[in-house]
Order: C-alpha cells, then sequence, then structure tokens
C-alpha cells in the first residue's frame, strides 16, 4: 500500500530507507573500515633499532722491554731482545688495558744476528736460526707458542742496523735477521699482563750445530707490537680502608 501526500515524496509502507541513503552509509562503513588498519599502524611503533656492534681499537700497547736492542736506521723501529727466563715478570711485559673479550696480539718475531763484514768476505758467514718463544700470563701459563727460522748469507739479509754501536757507521754488530709475523690470541680472562720469554735457539753454521736455552741467553727479537680489543669498562675503584675509632675510656668515681 501507498500513502502519497501533498508535497513530499512517496514512501513505502514498512518504513524502508530510499536507496541512496542505503548506498551512502555501505560507502561511508567502508571508508572507516579500511581506515583502522592505517591508523593502528601509524599508531604502532617501530621496533627498536638494535644496538651497533662495539668497535676493537688497535693501539701500540705499554710494554716493559728489559733488555731493548736498539732503534733501527732504516725502519725506526724499536727492537727488543726476549731473553730465556723461568720467571714471567723477567720477560718483555705487555700491559692489557681494561677490554672485553679476547685480545689480539701481533708483532714481528726476528732471528739475532752477529753480523761480520770479514766473514762474509771469506764466504764463512752462512748461518741458519730457529729460535721458539712463548707467551705467558704472570701466573706461568702458557697461552701459546712462537717461532721463526731464517737464513743469514750477506747483508741484504738483515732487516735493519742498529744505531749506537761502535762500529762503521755508529752501528751495532748485532741486528735481526729475518720476519715471522706472529699472531697470538690472549684468552678474555686474562686481565693484567702478558709476558714474553725465550724457550730455545739452535744456530746451524759451516763448523757446526748449537742450541742455546739457558737463563739470560738471548733467543729472538721481537719489535711492531701491537694489540686489538674491545675497550671494557675501568677497573672498580678499591674503596678505602674504613676508619675504626675507639671511645675514649673513663674511669669510675671513687
Amino acid at each position: 500500500m501507498q500513502i502519497r501526500g501533498e508535497g513530499s515524496a512517496s514512501v513505502r509502507a514498512g518504513g524502508g530507507a530510499p536507496a541512496q541513503v542505503r548506498n551512502a552509509v555501505s560507502a561511508l562503513l567502508l571508508f572507516v573500515l579500511g581506515l583502522a588498519p592505517m591508523t593502528d599502524a601509524q599508531t604502532r611503533r617501530a621496533p627498536a633499532p638494535k644496538p651497533a656492534p662495539p668497535t676493537p681499537v688497535k693501539v701500540a700497547p705499554e710494554m716493559t722491554c728489559p733488555n731493548p736492542l736498539g732503534i733501527g736506521i732504516q725502519t725506526k723501529a724499536a727492537f727488543c731482545d726476549v731473553m730465556s727466563a723461568s720467571d714471567p715478570a723477567a720477560g718483555v711485559l705487555i700491559t692489557l688495558p681494561p677490554h672485553r673479550g679476547p685480545v689480539t696480539l701481533t708483532f714481528d718475531l726476528h732471528n739475532r744476528h752477529t753480523y761480520s763484514e770479514e766473514q762474509e768476505k771469506a764466504k764463512r758467514a752462512y748461518a741458519r736460526y730457529t729460535a721458539g718463544i712463548g707467551a705467558l700470563t704472570m701466573d706461568n701459563t702458557l697461552i701459546s707458542r712462537a717461532a721463526i727460522e731464517s737464513e743469514f748469507r750477506n747483508a741484504s739479509d738483515l732487516v735493519d742496523r742498529i744505531d749506537g754501536g761502535a762500529g762503521p757507521g755508529g752501528v751495532k754488530a748485532v741486528a735481526p735477521s729475518g720476519t715471522q709475523a706472529i699472531t697470538i690470541v690472549i684468552p678474555a680472562e686474562v686481565t693484567d699482563k702478558v709476558s714474553l720469554l725465550g724457550e730455545k735457539l739452535t744456530v746451524v753454521r759451516l763448523d757446526g750445530t748449537s742450541t742455546y736455552s739457558q737463563p739470560g741467553r738471548p733467543i729472538a727479537v721481537v719489535s711492531n707490537v701491537m694489540i686489538e680489543y674491545v675497550p671494557g669498562p675501568p677497573p672498580k675503584p678499591v674503596p678505602p680502608p674504613r676508619q675504626t675509632t675507639t671511645k675514649p675510656t673513663t674511669k669510675p668515681r671513687p
């Protein structure tokens, strides 16, 4: 049944809304539903970026060389004799700064040759050196060993000449010969120092073979000592001891 009124649109019985209104409501609902995920994505926080891994540093460490050989004329490098000994405190001491994780120790290892121009001219200067040293903690625990084998025939086999001697040009007769690059990984639990000690030296010459390992004997030479590590927090300061105060005793009145 339809009811018509003057000046009014026709309305179907049952109160149904016109088709245009229904279409507009449906479109509005679709728009709102599509906007909700966008709004939720905008309000959701992005995950925090992962912290960058710590950057290792490579430096020349604080080092104690009890027996310095000297400074090279050409390389300007400092060369240090590694002596044979049983006490780590007598070795080449390398101080480790505060660090996280292991420390990588690198250095150049050389043999030790006493140069003679007369022997070279006489074709009797040949020598083959095999030297071994150890890296130890201060409680005498072996971390690793290193070795070098090299041959000497003439002056061109010397790494450098050492300044400060009485020979021609003011150089020392003893000089480093041969170079072996050494890398030693020091465990993270070693926090104070590392000692380099000589172990054994074997020398083969034209007149025979000699082996040296007695304490106090120079075994090899090191140069270009470096460490690579991730810096750690400085050690906590040791609190000062507590001062105890004693109350004065009062004598009882007679």
